[in-house]
């Protein structure tokens, strides 16, 4: 069947419904360009939509993303050429779906960031930040430019139109509502996209069906061209299909791609809490069964109706992918629009694979290179039109790529092997930092970049030599004087193809080259672990005492406590998150004087977060008084945020000298400092509690009592009030204020230290002192830089 002769059948209502498509899917890249300008959208806005979007449209975003083009043309081929042994890919989506929503994006989610390598530099360097950024980046230009592709071959073969006239309506269309609207635009065309992907291939499994005879009739055909193939547990990883590779090799295939992929990472952040992210990845787990199992309907059915009558070796097609849309236009063609439609079906699993690319390759330039190494600060509205800039250069570089991926062959198998050769080395650098906290950055460094580089050897190694592999028997004995036409053999000489020895041909090529793609993920993804491991290990490992425990699964901690005896928790646990912060900020205050103002300080304590803050103070005066506070007593409470406590003296003066342990249990007096979680604050605690967790027993409460009341008898006074011994129990019920000008917030003494200061004053006194401290008066004595007396020294090197 020609081109001419097609064209001829793509009628006016078919073009009026691919434009249609289109213009629906540009019409909603102008409105959220336009609501943005209205709103004044942030970069925040551009790239993650607010973070507040609804579950369902970005779980069918994540459906879309990457069941593209390549998954309608390719999976219907693959039914038809090798069989249904594919199918059983969907056992690894049943294992990749959960693994996806509780071990991978929870530690996204709590760290709050807008790309996925941020991860790598709070775990590990910026250096394997950026190695990480820069690998995703090529394998996601590769990928779209194979996605760009696959469509606009699709359509040259069922209307005639060049490949390249193709490439550049997609490419120009989807470059456009991603490079203006942002992710608010992309989710939204992904939900109207994947309706018509799914409507699309819906309609030709079902019409074609009906046409042969029911579905009796089709898998009977199938049954009889050796099509119906499911339970191949050869542990021969030469064999391209087997159970095994299917189940276990894909689940590393996709994991690499819904688990550390920017472009899913991304979507699961969009949503504004981790219960609706993990409802939209469960969402995608009966969407992904549905989509598999429609196309490889339609492909069976597509070998019901070629049974006898094979479109390769009659010429009628000159690559699989290209069968679908020649079965389309033989069964449908009469239908006008109905071509129309699945084209515009074909289409949709294009622009919404580009579109997610385009943006979360703007994401990761933005946030991991430009602000990382060139322009840290830049203001919000400078930030969202360089993004956008970014974005339209990447979709134009996706167009110029497409002539690369011409010579990739098998567009489902090619994006794949792109997926595992490089998709697998990511996987295994998050795995390595998730839950391996004595991996260090050398080992993640040395075990990514020999991954890497292994896998584009058998990668490209197998690309270059093409093994042989097995293929499920054709005929053309339905359409002998097609077949006559296309060979030019004489009807008295015919010869048909015959079966190849795939062992035979396959004996000299090294056996590398001859693994099946789907192993290729599992191999990088392994081969970063073991590798990072040894590494670390020879390099001299990170104690798991000094990882941030946020960048750690929970799991690590779980599984420690469970296999090793009690005895070794403290060597080989990762602290809770509190203790980090409270060891963190002793550190840092040791080491520098910290800024009155500046990024770090922005925030103030709420009243919800007081009893918070005292608890930290707490366990603070224990870190530095005991020089350590015991993990069993810790409340295990978790931030939201990454960055470290923050916290801001009342006046403006520090010492300079760094403080003893004494000192540093005094520096938490009652005006000293006000701590706040950088972006939001995790559940409160409450005071005694957590000054109870701080105090490793009633001994060491004692020792300290007698050291400070020693200190504080020979030290100048302060003038402030002090407590009587009888009023030691009231002292806990004293309101804490907060000075919403300067940011201050006065808080008890600690209770390692408040029964050391005793006075005689009363509750009135109390309470006059403050209601007093709260008043107008009182925050502009409070602003002035005066330094107070160094017996009750208010502003340390804390």
């Amino acid at each position: 069947m020609q081109a001419s002769h097609l064209v001829s059948r793509f009628t006016v209502w078919d073009y009026v419904v691919f434009a249609g498509m289109l213009c629906v899917s540009a019409a909603i890249g102008i409105y959220y360009a336009v609501m943005g300008v209205r709103r004044k959208a942030t970069t925040d806005d551009f790239l993650m939509g607010g973070r507040s979007m609804s579950v369902f449209p970005v779980a069918l975003s994540i459906l879309a993303s990457f069941m593209s083009a390549i998954t309608l043309l390719g999976t219907a081929s693959e039914m038809y050429i090798y069989g249904t042994q594919y199918l059983l890919i969907i056992f690894s989506y049943c294992l990749v779906i959960p693994a996806t929503a509780y071990l991978y994006m929870p530690i996204f989610y709590s760290l709050h960031v807008t790309s996925a390598y941020e991860y790598l530099e709070l775990r590990f360097n910026h250096v394997i930040r950026a190695m990480g950024c820069i690998t995703f980046s090529l394998q996601m230009l590769i990928y779209m430019a194979i996605v760009l592709y696959a469509p606009a071959l699709a359509l040259s073969q069922v209307t005639g139109i060049s490949v390249w006239t193709s490439v550049l309506s997609i490419g120009i269309v989807c470059t456009f509502y991603t490079s203006i609207g942002g992710m608010k635009a992309v989710v939204w065309t992904d939900v109207f996209q994947i309706c018509l992907m799914f409507g699309s291939m819906l309609m030709i499994a079902i019409r074609g069906a009906y046409d042969i005879g029911g579905m009796k009739v089709v898998f009977d055909r199938a049954s009889d061209g050796n099509r119906i193939e499911f339970f191949n547990f050869s542990f021969d990883p030469t064999e391209r299909h087997t159970v095994w590779g299917l189940v276990i090799g894909c689940f590393f295939t996709w994991m690499s791609v819904y688990a550390v992929s920017q472009a899913m990472v991304q979507r699961y952040l969009t949503v504004s809490t981790v219960k609706g992210a993990r409802i939209a990845i469960w969402i995608n787990l009966p969407g992904l069964a549905f989509l598999m199992m429609i196309c490889a309907l339609a492909g069976l059915v597509m070998y019901a109706r070629y049974q006898d009558c094979d479109p390769l070796l009659t010429k009628k097609a000159t690559a699989p992918d290209q069968l679908l849309p020649l079965y389309v236009m033989d069964i449908l063609g009469s239908l006008h629009g109905i071509p129309g439609l699945f084209v515009s079906g074909i289409f949709s699993g294009a622009l919404s694979t580009v579109s997610s690319g385009v943006n979360s390759l703007a994401a990761v330039t933005l946030e991991d290179i430009i602000k990382r190494y060139i322009k840290k600060d830049m203001s919000d509205r400078y930030s969202t039109n360089l993004t956008k800039m970014i974005a339209m250069s990447y979709g134009l570089i996706a167009i110029a790529l497409v002539y690369g991926a011409q010579m990739m062959g098998n567009v489902l198998q090619a994006a794949l092997a792109i997926f595992g050769i490089v998709g697998g080395p990511l996987l295994g650098v998050f795995t390595l930092g998730i839950f391996f906290p004595c991996a260090n950055s050398i080992g993640a460094g040395v075990g990514t970049i020999t991954s890497l580089v292994a896998c584009f050897w058998i990668g490209f190694g197998a690309f270059a030599v093409k093994p042989a592999v097995r293929k499920a028997p054709v005929s053309v004995l339905g359409c002998i004087g097609d077949y006559l036409n296309a060979t030019g053999q004489d009807i008295n000489n015919i010869t048909y193809p015959r079966p190849v020895d795939v062992a035979a041909v396959n004996k000299d090529i090294l056996v590398v080259y001859r693994i099946s793609y789907v192993w290729y993920s599992m191999i990088g993804c392994v081969l970063v672990v073991i590798v990072g491991l040894i590494v670390s290990l020879l390099t001299g490992y990170t104690r798991p005492s000094k990882v941030n425990p946020r960048t750690i699964h929970p799991i690590y901690n779980f599984l420690c406590g469970v296999m090793l005896p009690s005895s070794l928790h403290d060597k080989f646990m990762v602290k809770s998150a509190d203790e980090y912060d409270v060891e963190h900020m002793i550190e840092l205050g040791r080491s520098k004087n910290i800024p009155s103002e500046g990024k770090d300080n922005a925030g103030f304590a709420s009243s919800d977060e007081k009893p918070r803050i005292n608890g930290l103070v707490d366990k603070a005066n224990g870190v530095a008084a005991n020089g350590i506070v015991h993990r069993r007593s810790m409340p295990g409470v978790v931030a939201s945020s990454p960055e470290m406590i923050a916290f801001r003296p009342v006046t403006n003066e520090y010492s300079p000298a760094p403080p003893t342990k004494t000192e540093a249990a005094h520096a938490y007096s009652s005006d000293a400092l006000a701590m706040t979680s950088a972006k939001s604050a995790p559940p409160a605690l409450d005071r005694r509690t957590a000054g109870a967790a701080a105090t490793s027993s009633a001994e060491d409460v004692r020792k300290r009592r007698n050291v400070d009341s020693a200190g504080l008898s020979s030290a100048p006074s302060t003038g402030r009030d002090t407590h009587t011994k009888g009023e030691s129990d009231d002292h806990d019920k004293t309101p804490m204020t907060t000075s919403k000008e300067h940011g201050s917030v006065d808080s008890p003494p600690s209770h390692s230290i408040h029964r050391s200061r005793r006075s005689g004053s009363s509750r009135r006194e109390k309470h006059r002192r403050t209601r007093h401290s709260s008043s107008p008066d009182s925050r502009r004595r409070h602003s002035s830089p005066k330094r107070e007396p160094a017996g009750d020294e208010s502003a340390t090197a804390f």
